[in-house]
Order: structure tokens, then C-alpha cells, then sequence
């Protein structure tokens, strides 16, 4: 998602929790409105942003409530036109967007049924790989003496605590479909809908990483 789409969305969003204020609706809209920004920030600001920080500690009742919640996502809209964003050098940007490409290539693969869905599967993997990489780079984090791969960059990203117990193992059942395709283990990697969830999830996973990373 580049950045003119990322100010669309939080426009959207500022629009949408406006409908949460509702004279005499039952229980506290107002927090369904800062449930959603406040995952709509983690995502896309970062898990350590001020913009996200202020709006878990956002207080009150209805309007008062909205019109923060309002104030603080105009606030990251004008730090995204503004072109403050982006904590990466534009070499670790560029590698990330042809990431970004490479995605888009396999998703087409898994749109057509000329393809198997292994070549997709290698596709998400070496993506997953590179960016895993690429995080590392940025993070100037080591694998030492390591033999350089998907397993390695994970076990630097978990040490340093920048991925989840959580992400360790999505992204090992990720590689492991990887190395099927790779392998030619076509009966395991023949149904269309496990590799499209893989790629899903690969998808998933480098978004919200990739705004750790800015945040960093």
C-alpha cells in the first residue's frame, strides 16, 4: 500500500467513526470507533507511534471521544503528506517495493490456472526471504557465523525481539511450503486455496513489519 492510499484509507476511517456518535444508542460506540483506529495505527504507524500512543490513552464520552480519535488521525494524515513517513533509506524502500512486485507476480500466478500454484508458492517464499533479509539490514542486527536463509534471519529477528513466537511460526509453515515447492513435492503444494492463504498471510505479516521497521 503506497502512501496516497494509506491517506485514503485514513480518511475513510475518519469518516466512518463520525456515524459512532448516536444520541441514546446502547453501550460505548465511542470505544468501537477508538478500537479501530487504535488497530488501524498499530498497523500502519507502528506498535511505538505517538500518533498510536495517544490513541489508547484517548479518554471520554461520544463526541468528545470521536473528535480525538478525529484530531489525532487528521494528525498522521498531515505526517504522511508531509512526507515524514518513511524511517527507511531509499535503498531498503526499493527493496521492499520490488518485494511488493514480486507478491504481485504470484498472486497473478495463482489467478490463472495455466500455473500451478507452486511456482507461487516459490514465489511468497523467496518475497518472505529477501524481506526477512532486508528487515535485518535495516534493524543492523547479525547472523553470525549462520548459514544465511529464512531460519537464520528468523532466529536474529525473535533474539532481538522484533517478530513474535507467533510470527516464528507462521513464518516456518510458511518456508516449509516453500521448500515442497522448491523441492518439487508437487502433491504438496497442489491446493490452490493453502498457497493463497499462504500468500495472504505473507502479505499480512510484511505490512504490519514493514511499519516496525519505519518506527523503528
Amino acid at each position: 500500500m503506497d502512501t496516497n492510499q494509506l491517506i485514503q484509507h485514513a480518511l475513510e476511517l475518519s469518516k466512518r467513526i463520525q456515524a459512532y456518535v448516536r444520541a441514546g444508542e446502547h453501550g460505548q460506540p465511542e470505544e468501537a470507533a477508538k478500537a479501530q483506529v487504535c488497530e488501524f495505527l498499530r498497523q500502519y504507524a507502528g506498535p511505538r507511534s505517538a500518533f498510536l500512543k495517544q490513541a489508547e490513552a484517548a479518554r471520554g464520552y461520544d463526541k468528545f471521544m470521536i473528535a480525538t480519535l478525529t484530531a489525532i488521525l487528521n494528525s498522521f494524515i498531515e505526517y504522511l503528506r508531509a512526507g515524514l513517513s518513511s524511517g527507511l533509506s531509499p535503498e531498503h524502500q526499493a527493496r521492499i517495493d520490488v518485494v511488493s512486485d514480486v507478491l504481485a507476480q504470484a498472486q497473478a500466478m495463482l489467478e490463472n490456472n495455466g500455473y500451478h500454484p507452486a511456482g507461487a508458492a516459490v514465489l511468497v517464499g523467496v518475497s518472505l526471504e529477501e524481506f526477512l533479509r532486508n528487515w535485518l539490514e535495516a534493524a543492523d542486527l547479525s547472523i553470525g557465523n549462520a548459514k544465511p536463509g529464512i531460519d537464520a534471519y528468523v532466529k536474529a529477528l525473535r533474539t532481538a525481539e522484533l517478530i513474535s513466537k507467533q510470527d516464528v511460526k507462521d513464518i516456518t509453515s510458511w518456508a516449509g511450503i516453500r521448500n515442497h515447492a522448491a523441492h518439487g513435492e508437487w502433491e504438496q503444494v497442489g491446493d490452490r486455496n493453502r498457497v493463497r492463504l499462504m500468500l495472504e498471510g505473507v502479505n499480512l505479516f510484511m505490512r504490519q513489519s514493514a511499519a516496525k521497521m519505519r518506527s523503528a
